[in-house]
């Protein structure tokens, strides 16, 4: 049996990602060669480790007007950027002693730029980038499985190189040359998935953690930049990027092999020092494995791996498809009684199924037996050992049609097994028995001995498809199980779209974030709260910021992401500059009309919207403010505005949390510590507003439910049902 689980595994990967895997190992065989033909270049003069840092620079200095950065490649090539005496800036590979230019550097060439574009992406950027990821991985899966294939052919691993007899030649050559190459090709997949998930930007940031000791190095002690960079050989430079003028702010920045430093340009002190994080330093490693840069054998090996893939590929379907044919055994779906995992729906208009429907498709790609059904049609499930229900409520806090005889069919129908159970209510803010069906299974399932919650219950506002999401990455941590799940997309709109003029931009914090206040050419009645759908150029994906209206102005807090279409775009727009956007009333989110008090709740760039209605309080009504953020310098942005409130008395107070300085809290640490504000708040008919990261969105109801049950014996869904709490996540 598992040598048929295997087999079939390692076929199936192997068919799923076969037009990938042509074009990769095409484009992979094409790309080796570009490292070969820049190794072999003869711009590596002299050995490194004789040069020091400083002969170099003094070269240079010496050659031309002005030096803007040192680099030093993979192949031990010497690369300055400089400004010559006729004022020319140039890129040029050098002779680190003399500093001569000894050749020009080239963009690289169009083909192999072309040839590039298509293997990482395929020319789909982000989207392309995904399915390269996805398809790298199955790679991974599918150089496992061969693994484990091979040594039970061969008869187990210590048997690994022993003679191969099979007269069919593919079969053959399949094994022979497969139990030479696999580990290449293991560690091309294993390096490409890296590679990524570092562009898609789902890796931890790989900040610099500039600190000083006194005791950690003997540089302190140099009093002369020349002494200094005398103790430095080339062989340990990465790059050593020069001050951009005289002025005393200005430092050398030199990347080593290990660390960056920050060295003043005058007495070459080292004023900050800061060593690569395990992050940066595997993305290095990650990029030479997968590229071959700096090593002609490695490339040379690169080359005949991604080669062979075309053969395994065609003596592996040429294997699989005579298999096939031989075989008589057909697929078929699994019955009530024979699945693991049962997944029960309530759903009035099919809404709540096609979420559902998502979840299970999911399962049974992840390789486990799953069922769906509605709630109605509970039974006992002989083998189930996981329940899990998604259900709407109808009406008045009602159950959906194919729900209403679950409690009855739960009371007749003794489970076989001990169940683990999970439940996720579909609703809208809107209606003040919010989710309650869903409340009512969750708590029928809590009393029954034979069930065991792993995950409280989750309610999803308005069927959004980012919490949805969200709670799938929680269950899949709890349960362990890896589902590749993704039914959000771009939202593509047809929009009557109008022009808005940008009048101020703040550069980007230490956070990537940054400001944007635009104007809008005509009139419009719009709130802070609302949405603003922009049109990128050349783009027919729009995205929604929050905005906070300052005046007739619109405010925007936009993070800039690596890979993020829009935000790029935005972050490069002038003042003066224009862009096409219209406006979405958001009205669930609005600033309340009257009220005892109000509380807003945000991280990050989530507080734009409550910049506007600070700014707005016109009526005096107390207002806290609650922000989290990473540190002082994430903050400064914002602290105009802050402060301008708080000095017309618009606010009533800010409390900032601040997790990687001071006391490293969360916003919903500083709710504890004010919980007596919070229960004022809410006992008076208070309203408390969030708006941010949907993971800072239930870490704050967690502990204002908490606050609420202790403090007030009450549960917080009772306050959600008196409109006292307006959310606006993402």
């Amino acid at each position: 049996m598992s040598l048929l689980i295997w087999r079939y595994s390692h076929f199936l990967l192997a068919l799923i990602s076969s037009l990938f895997l042509l074009i990769a190992s095409i484009t992979g065989g094409i790309l080796a060669f570009e490292p070969i033909a820049v190794s072999i270049q003869p711009y590596n003069l002299t050995s490194l480790e004789e040069v020091s840092l400083n002969q170099t620079v003094l070269s240079l200095n010496k050659n031309y007007k002005e030096t803007i950065k040192i680099e030093v490649t993979e192949d031990d090539f010497v690369i300055a950027s400089v400004i010559t005496d006729d004022g020319q800036a140039k890129k040029i590979y050098i002779d680190p002693i003399t500093g001569g230019n000894i050749g020009l550097v080239k963009k690289q060439k169009r083909f192999f730029s072309f040839i590039t574009n298509l293997h990482r992406s395929l020319f789909l950027k982000t989207i392309g980038r995904i399915f390269v990821g996805l398809v790298s991985l199955l790679l991974c899966f599918i150089g496992v499985t061969g693994i484990f294939l091979l040594a039970k052919r061969q008869g187990g691993f210590s048997k690994w190189f022993k003679r191969v007899k099979d007269g069919n030649f593919n079969q053959k050559y399949h094994v022979v040359l497969g139990r030479w190459l696999v580990l290449p090709i293991i560690i091309v997949a294993v390096t490409g998935v890296f590679l990524s998930i570092e562009k898609l930007s789902l890796l931890p940031k790989n900040y610099l953690n500039y600190s000083w000791n006194d005791k950690q190095s003997e540089l302190v002690n140099n009093k002369s930049l020349t002494s200094f960079f005398e103790t430095i050989s080339l062989e340990e430079v990465r790059s050593l990027t020069f001050p951009f003028s005289k002025s005393k702010e200005d430092f050398f920045e030199l990347s080593l092999k290990d660390r960056v430093l920050i060295i003043d340009q005058f007495s070459g002190r080292v004023i900050k020092e800061s060593h690569y994080p395990f992050m940066k330093l595997a993305a290095r490693w990650n990029l030479i494995l997968h590229t071959g840069r700096g090593s002609i054998l490695w490339s040379i090996i690169l080359f005949i791996a991604s080669s062979s893939m075309l053969f395994f590929m065609y003596s592996g379907f040429s294997m699989g498809l005579k298999r096939i044919l031989k075989s008589k055994k057909t697929n078929k779906v699994l019955g009530e009684n024979e699945c693991e995992y049962i997944i029960l729906v309530g759903s009035e208009t099919g809404n709540t199924y096609t979420f559902a429907k998502h979840f299970y498709n999911s399962l049974v790609k992840a390789g486990k037996n799953a069922f769906i059904s509605s709630l109605s049609d509970y039974t006992q499930y002989e083998k189930a050992k996981n329940i899990i229900v998604f259900t709407a409520t109808y009406g008045d806090g009602e159950a959906p049609s194919n729900a209403r005889l679950f409690e009855r069919k739960l009371e007749t129908s003794i489970p076989v097994n001990e169940m683990n159970f999970s439940v996720v209510g579909f609703g809208s803010l809107m209606y003040p028995n919010y989710c309650q069906f869903a409340i009512d299974v969750d708590k029928i399932l809590n009393n029954n001995p034979k069930f065991k919650s792993i995950m409280p219950l989750y309610k999803i506002n308005e069927e959004s498809k980012s919490a949805f999401e969200f709670w799938i990455k929680k269950w899949s941590k709890v349960t362990a199980i890896n589902l590749n799940l993704e039914i959000t997309k771009p939202i593509k709109k047809k929009l009557k779209t109008n022009y808005f003029k940008v009048i101020n931009r703040k550069q980007l914090n230490i956070d990537n974030t940054f400001l944007l206040e635009l104007q809008s050419e005509k009139n419009f009645n719009f709130k802070s709260g609302d949405l603003l759908n922009i049109l990128p150029k050349e783009n027919n994906y729009t995205r929604q910021y929050s905005i906070g209206k300052i005046g007739e102005d619109l405010l925007l807090s936009i993070k800039k992401h690596d890979q993020g279409f829009c935000s790029s775009y935005l972050s490069e727009l002038n003042i003066g500059d224009s862009l096409n956007a219209t406006f979405e009333s958001n009205s669930n989110f609005h600033f309340p009309k009257k009220a005892h008090s109000v509380i807003l709740i945000s991280n990050g760039t989530g507080i734009a919207p409550f910049l506007g209605m600070i700014n707005e309080n016109n009526t005096q009504i107390p207002l806290y403010l609650f922000w989290g953020g990473r540190t002082k310098e994430s903050l400064k942005i914002y602290e105009k505005y802050i402060n301008r409130a708080i000095s017309k008395n618009n606010l009533s107070h800010f409390y900032k949390a601040l997790s990687k300085e001071n006391k490293k809290q969360y916003v919903q640490d500083v709710l504890i510590e004010n919980k007596d504000q919070v229960c004022d708040t809410i006992k008076n008919n208070g309203v408390i507003m969030i708006c941010g990261s949907l993971s800072m969105q239930h870490d704050v109801l967690d502990v204002l439910e908490e606050i609420s049950s202790k403090n007030l014996n009450q549960s917080l869904s009772e306050f959600e049902n008196n409109g006292q709490l307006l959310l606006d996540c993402y």
